[in-house]
């Protein structure tokens, strides 16, 4: 088989077949994309609000929108979508010097792949890109096997340099031994470079970046590729996505197909996806007739986190997930600070340095702090202190003893919110730190949060997390690391060996941001990396875990829009332990979790609410059929607190009294909530 500018007939039939299918969802998209703010309307609402979210840690005064609101098109959200696509993403090629300093940067890392037979002839090319320091990314239809691959290799700087002469080609034999892994259906393949230490360094690398958020319809890419085998070459902009499916993109384009295997960034620079095949579109002929599909990296992220390799493959696998590597050019960190964007909910003074994200291997991210900032839980950063530089990684400390834990006292107006207390039975089940300090010895205290663990069940009864909206700072989540509390044996805590191979997910309790502040980054930092405990893991379906819901919403929205006092809250949450929960691998599966939302507001008042959230349907006939899961809905309540106290038989003391569904007229035991507006604080 001839590897050149194409691929093979069912790859082509397959992408084929997947572009008649949506044929009429892709028109509609297209022609929202011509029309004003179309951009906010031809991707779903949940995509978009993930989008923007992504954006805001390129762009410091771009700030999250409520999915919920765009989804029942609040006019506000809508309003503010469109202003952000329509600048960062419609615009008119008028685009930041920056942008081509990143395509320089990623362009190092492509090179052409060159495939031979078993008699070491040329059998054709292919493109590939360095996506860690050892792995190279193509396609599977251009390295089908470890055979394939280790008869071939890959050249950099196969191209013409700025005068136009040819620049030294730079080749390196593969090395399947080490590491190979290719995949027929989602068509890719990665393999080790064979060189010598540090050898590859100067060509970088291209991240792969799981998170969604990284491309909606409208979105232009930029497809770096060696045609036909041909020099490097770029399809600079010139490609739009027209459609997102669950496993590929696709995107017009009026140029010819791209190279197999090429890569595909958004103009953050940012891989969003692996170039494999184009077929005929008769219907588009505005822009070339043609459809191009990529298969998504966050779907190939998730097939190769799913493979049980080897510890030396896995090692190598784990830098590709976690490792960053500066670039030789990689420009120092901005120092000039924009104006900073109106806010109802805070003021900003001083200045900010906070560079984009990177996404091409470049150095961790640096926040250069020169003076008191303030501003409220879903903007920018929001710290006190001098200069300094954090590395994003997780870093755990290992020195427990300086945890001060939940701040009971923590509320403005001299409420004191005490944790939840356990009756007589309950309490004998909750585990016990082997390093108490203090306090009480079934508390596990944290940065801003503290855990009370059932050894039982081996999942929390509760946790509780005071979250300050003043000084909060929103820190993008690098590859998750979890980690045993050593403060507890292993046997008593939910590790890892239950969320392998299937659809659960490590669900946060106390969310990663909630404890992310305080009068310093390495204080915020030191409650985000908290949160990575085991202790403050639940398993939960995917499906539940990585939806956008009103659920994830609640904290940020009572800070921000609610009658509060401070913009202080103190969160309890925790999973229904029911008894006649579903086991799985020796843990029941819990079908429900609640949440208690506490605040003061501005007459002095306290005000606590109380949520229900179920993941029931879900989970049913996991046992039934090993590894698989039905899908259902779940649903967000919001219940009297007394309803939670019923459930999980914990005591929140007088919490109940100040609770507004209990100071109803008429009774109420269960309010669906579909919008954050219909919060009743």
């Amino acid at each position: 088989m001839v590897v050149i500018d194409g691929a093979p007939a069912g790859v082509r039939e397959d992408t084929a077949a997947r572009v008649a299918r949506r044929t009429e969802q892709r028109r509609r998209q297209i022609a929202l994309l011509a029309e004003p703010g179309g951009i906010a309307r031809a991707d779903e609402p949940v995509r978009v609000a993930t989008r923007i979210d992504r954006l805001s840690h390129h762009y410091r005064d771009i700030h999250p929108i409520d999915p919920a609101a765009l989804t029942a098109a609040d006019p506000a959200a809508v309003t503010a979508a469109v202003a952000v696509l329509e600048r960062i993403i419609q615009t008119n090629d008028l685009l930041p010097v920056g942008y081509l300093e990143g395509g320089a940067a990623a362009a190092r890392a492509v090179g052409r792949v060159v495939v031979r037979d078993e008699r070491g002839r040329l059998d054709g090319y292919g493109t590939g890109s360095l996506v860690c320091p050892e792995l190279l990314l193509t396609n599977h239809h251009v390295l089908g096997d470890a055979g394939t691959a280790g008869r071939s290799s890959i050249e950099f700087d196969y191209q013409d340099g700025v005068d136009g002469s040819p620049r030294p080609l730079q080749a390196f034999p593969l090395d399947p031994g080490r590491f190979f892994f290719a995949d027929r259906e989602l068509d890719f393949a990665l393999v080790a470079v064979k060189a010598a230490p540090g050898e590859l360094a100067r060509f970088g690398f291209n991240r792969l970046v799981a998170p969604e958020g990284k491309a909606i319809v409208g979105d232009f890419v930029t497809i770096i590729q060696h045609p036909g085998g041909e020099k490097k070459q770029v399809a600079l902009r010139e490609n739009r996505i027209v459609d997102v499916l669950e496993s590929f993109l696709h995107y017009q384009t009026d140029t010819e197909p791209g190279s197999s295997g090429s890569p595909v960034f958004n103009d953050q620079w940012e891989l969003v996806a692996l170039h494999h095949a184009a077929v005929p579109a008769p219907e588009h002929d505005e822009f070339g007739g043609f459809i191009n599909e990529g298969v998504r990296i966050s779907r190939l992220l998730d097939v190769l986190r799913r493979q049980p390799f080897p510890p030396e493959q896995r090692a190598l696998l784990d830098r590709l997930l976690a490792e960053r590597m500066p670039l030789p050019s990689a420009p120092p960190a901005s120092t000039a600070p924009s104006a900073p964007p109106a806010s109802t909910n805070g003021s900003m003074n001083g200045s900010l340095s906070r560079p984009a994200e990177p996404a091409l291997g470049q150095a961790p991210l640096t926040l250069t702090l020169t003076a008191p900032v303030t501003v409220h839980l879903a903007g920018p950063i929001a710290v006190d202190g001098p200069s300094m530089a954090v590395p994003e990684a997780i870093q755990i400390d290992p020195d427990y003893s300086g945890r001060r834990g939940y701040d009971p006292d923590f509320l403005p107006g001299g409420h004191r919110v005490a944790l939840p207390t356990l009756p007589p039975d309950l309490l004998s089940l909750a585990a016990v730190s082997r390093q108490p300090g203090d306090g009480q010895s079934h508390v596990l205290n944290y940065h801003h949060f503290s855990v009370v663990m059932n050894r039982q069940r081996r999942l929390a009864f509760f946790t509780a997390v005071n979250i300050d909206g003043p000084t909060s700072l929103r820190i993008r989540r690098d590859p998750d690391r979890w980690i045993f509390d050593p403060r507890l044996p292993d046997s008593q805590q939910t590790g890892e060996d239950v969320y392998r191979d299937n659809p659960l997910d490590r669900g946060h309790l106390v969310r990663r941001l909630d404890p992310a502040w305080g009068a310093s980054l390495a204080v915020a930092k030191s409650g985000n990396d908290d949160t990575f405990h085991f202790t403050n893991c639940t398993p939960q379906h995917k499906d539940f875990n990585q939806n956008q819901t009103t659920w994830a919403g609640l904290e940020d929205y009572i800070l921000d829009n609610a009658d509060n006092r401070d913009l202080k809250v103190s969160v309890f949450t925790g999973p229904v332990l029911a008894a006649d929960d579903d086991p799985y691998r020796g843990v029941q599966l819990p079908r429900q979790y609640w949440k208690i939302v506490v605040m003061v507001k501005h007459d002095g008042g306290l005000s606590a609410t109380g949520y229900l959230l179920s993941q029931d349907h879900l989970i049913d006939g996991l046992e039934a059929v090993p590894g698989e899961f039905s899908y259902g809905a779940y649903k967000t309540y919001q219940v009297p607190i007394r309803r939670i106290e019923d459930l999980t038989r914990l005591s929140f003391g007088t919490l109940a009294d100040a609770d507004p569904l209990a100071r109803m007229e008429v009774a109420t035991t269960a309010r669906e909530i579909t919008h954050l507006r219909q919060l009743t604080l």
